[in-house]
């Protein structure tokens, strides 16, 4: 992308390339909104603090629930950053939209989260595991799938934002003129 007078990139040039960073925003909003509703509130395998204080007790449920709302207004808070950032990009003139950089910015942000996530918090200071649900003997197996999942999705986000350079998508028929 072409710099401004000042020398930073012109966001309204033509030739504006997909705002990654906004991708990556959403995906690890995206990923921390699936642990949480899905992993947290949906199927009930964990909560943000079940391993150190376990849903033994009102108290202690209490506890998890307001530290999953944390946990839900931080990710919250990225996808409000990651639009942020796409509609300063956006607003001027058109973006090479590349299906390849928004997915892969996905994948990359998603794929950040669980790692970070499952290496900080499953692994490291043990707030909690993927499932708790099933016996603990199998907490590592579950934590260790999760990270592979992280993983995949990094590499594959990477791959796919290394591919999506200078791919761009048409624009729907009804925005061309």
């Amino acid at each position: 992308m072409a710099p401004d007078e000042r020398g930073w990139p012109d966001p309204t040039r033509p030739d504006a390339d997909f705002p990654v960073a906004a991708g990556v925003l959403f995906g690890l909003g995206l990923g921390g909104f699936f642990d949480g509703i899905v992993l947290h509130q949906v199927l009930q395998w964990h909560h943000m603090l079940s391993s150190w204080y376990p849903i033994t007790s009102i108290e202690n449920l209490e506890l998890n629930t307001l530290w999953d709302g944390i946990f839900h207004s931080a990710t919250y808070v990225f996808v409000v950053i990651g639009l942020f950032i796409l509609w300063r990009r956006a607003r001027g003139r058109h973006l090479r939209w590349s299906n390849r950089a928004l997915i892969g910015s996905l994948l990359v942000g998603w794929g950040l989260f669980n790692l970070v996530e499952g290496l900080i918090d499953h692994q490291w200071l043990g707030v909690h595991h993927v499932n708790e649900r099933v016996d603990r003997a199998h907490w590592l197996a579950w934590d260790l799938g999760f990270l592979a999942w992280g993983l995949a999705m990094l590499l594959g986000g990477v791959g796919l934002l290394r591919t999506g350079r200078g791919t761009v998508a048409d624009p729907p028929a009804a925005l061309r003129r």
